[in-house]
């Protein structure tokens, strides 16, 4: 083999990703050079050309260990839009060249590098009039979003919909797509200019209030997301009407208040299923949905990207790694 091809052989072996060899915050995040991933059995191979930064992962114990056991170094950033590289055995559905989006399982390694490999299930083709950076952007959100409307609340057009925090990064498309099947929406916001954000995301109502405080006359939906926090008040579970359901996004809701105002009360996660990822590619390929994106960083400052999560953002929405 001559010197040319050697080298060729290595970088094919080879990427630039974002690594964390020991736990800890963005301090410990390195940009270097890390193995190349292989596509195992219905697995796809991703060339990333944006990742989308969840600040928190960080701290997720799924991050670091797998079944208990220490992963590290591992690459975070979940959330991505890029090209097909390759396919492994058993993916007959996609091939190289394909414009995807997707989200990588949470206790494997992510997208804060130029290749990310994921199961064939977890990624979707993306219309070219989609950018790679709102695909990456939107992916995680407006997932969560639209599992939340679709599989737990199942809202539908005439029913009432109470969103709490709905201009956040999930409540800005709960308000957006709930608006879009016909619900009357209510949102509750912490500022002026959210509401203005909020109807501008097609809220019908919107309720200016304190975290922690208690609005009035909040009564009689058929449903309540909270996308803005794990406290979750009493007089959340009383603005539901009985035999209506409460969705919650951060942790478990209380079943003793649930029964005392007779509602459904559900903690609901994310799950990764092409159904429901094509039906958001064909939302953001509309070109009705607005994604907002805060900042954008190079990966070769992806510790950066991470450390500003400490910082106050330039505006709503997500903050983007550009790969490629």
């Amino acid at each position: 083999m001559d010197a040319e091809a050697a080298v060729r052989s290595t970088t094919d072996r080879t990427m630039m990703a974002l690594r964390a060899h020991e736990r800890g915050g963005p301090e410990v995040l390195v940009y270097e050079e890390a193995p190349r991933p292989v596509p195992g059995r219905d697995e796809v191979s991703v060339t990333v050309r944006a990742a989308g930064i969840t600040f928190a992962e960080l701290t997720w114990p799924e991050t670091w260990e797998s079944h208990g056991v220490d992963r590290t170094p591992t690459i975070p950033s979940h959330e991505f839009a890029g090209v097909v590289t390759d396919v492994g055995p058993g993916v007959t559905d996609l091939a190289v060249g394909d414009p995807v989006f997707g989200l990588a399982p949470f206790n494997r390694d992510g997208a804060a590098a130029e290749f990310v490999v994921v199961p064939a299930a977890c990624v979707a083709r993306k219309a070219a009039t989609v950018s790679d950076v709102d695909a990456a952007a939107a992916v995680l959100p407006a997932l969560t979003a639209w599992e939340a409307l679709r599989d737990q609340a199942h809202v539908d057009a005439g029913q009432r919909l109470l969103v709490i925090g709905g201009t956040g990064a999930v409540g800005a498309f709960i308000t957006q797509f709930a608006h879009g099947m016909g619900a009357e929406v209510t949102v509750t916001v912490t500022s002026a200019s959210a509401e203005a954000r909020a109807r501008l995301l097609g809220a019908d109502n919107v309720v200016v209030t304190a975290r922690g405080s208690e609005p009035h006359d909040l009564r009689g939906f058929d449903a309540l997301i909270d996308a803005a926090g794990s406290d979750v008040p009493e007089w959340m579970y009383a603005a539901v009407r009985p035999g209506g359901q409460l969705i919650v996004l951060q942790e478990p809701p209380s079943q003793i208040l649930a029964d005392k105002y007779g509602v459904t009360a559900t903690f609901f996660v994310v799950s990764t299923r092409r159904e429901r990822l094509e039906e958001l590619g064909a939302l953001l390929a509309a070109n009705n949905v607005d994604v907002a994106v805060a900042q954008t960083f190079p990966l070769s400052a992806g510790r950066a990207a991470y450390e500003s999560g400490s910082l106050p953002k330039p505006g709503p929405g997500k903050t983007v790694i550009l790969v490629s």
